[in-house]
């Protein structure tokens, strides 16, 4: 087996932009730190709404161009963050992004939402075996907001990460490793709230401001676990979201999606550990997602 750096990261995600989103500051920092950090997109978000009106004509019911064109605004992202090892969930394009929960695509051949999870799962196995992660950051069971392929990220990321780590499965697809954590996205209450009350003082130049609760991952400060300080990289964080042209307009701390409505970007991200065993003391956080992980 190919020698591999001490500490390793993967991040399970929906589609483009989402890690930027949630995770941008924390893989700029471990990157720069010289973690190996391993980012799998499950789709091209080839659903996605377009912002920009010059790239409209990549839309689903347009050209129909917007996946290929969000496999490059990923790789600039990930430039952006120093992310070398980027991968699409069994390649670009295997699995299409299945819309907003409710609608016909759905229920489209090869959505991801309409693919069983024991059929994708081996994909994301090998790709554990191969990276061999010490620790695995996805989406809580809720997808964060409802969104389906959100949801089946969860599902397949949880699925893949038992199915690794058994020495009797697919052996064809590398040897048995077990992820020694496993952390879900969070955002506190108290820091979301904090940083809305930031974006009506800036009069930041949106039409308006989104609703707390519309938010992902947003619960109570008593579940997250971890919180990790990258303010150091919050330009980088933010030039990636802005790389993410045709989903993401940023303005100074601030985005907003295709609604135009106003966000707050968080420089510090938040998790919560729900497999493994914490690094910190009983009762507080952890400041390092490797808190604990044996050398």
């Amino acid at each position: 087996m190919k020698d591999l750096p001490a500490r390793r990261l993967l991040l399970v995600h929906a589609h483009p932009d989402d890690e930027s989103i949630n995770n941008g500051a924390t893989m700029a920092l471990y990157a720069a730190a010289g973690a190996q950090v391993t980012l799998v997109t499950c789709t091209l978000g080839e659903e996605g709404e377009v912002i920009p009106p010059d790239l409209a004509h990549l839309a689903p019911d347009r050209e129909d161009r917007l996946g290929v064109h969000r496999v490059g605004e990923l790789a600039a992202a990930m430039k952006e963050l120093g992310v070398t090892d980027h991968r699409f969930l069994a390649g670009p394009g295997r699995f299409r992004d299945s819309g907003m929960m409710g609608v016909e695509q759905n229920h489209r051949e090869g959505a991801f939402w309409n693919t069983d999870v024991d059929e994708a799962a081996p994909y994301l196995v090998e790709v554990i075996r191969s990276a061999r992660p010490q620790v695995l950051v996805t989406y809580d069971p809720h997808g964060g907001y409802g969104h389906p392929d959100h949801i089946q990220a969860h599902r397949v990321a949880m699925r893949a990460a038992e199915l690794a780590a058994d020495p009797a499965f697919r052996r064809d697809l590398g040897e048995a490793h077990t992820i020694a954590k496993i952390y879900w996205n969070r955002v506190p209450r108290s820091v979301a709230e904090e940083g809305f009350a930031r974006l009506r003082a800036a009069g930041a130049d949106f039409p308006g401001i989104a609703a707390l609760d519309d938010i992902p991952g947003v619960v109570d400060d008593s579940e997250i676990t971890a919180e990790i300080d990258a303010t150091a990289y919050a330009e980088q964080k933010a030039a990636a979201m802005r790389a993410h042209a045709t989903q993401i307009a940023v303005d100074g701390p601030f985005f907003a999606l295709s609604n135009d409505l106003g966000q707050p970007i968080f420089a510090t991200e938040y998790y919560q550990l729900v497999r493994g065993e914490s690094g910190a003391q009983a009762g507080a956080r952890e400041h390092d997602l490797f808190a604990g992980v044996p050398a």
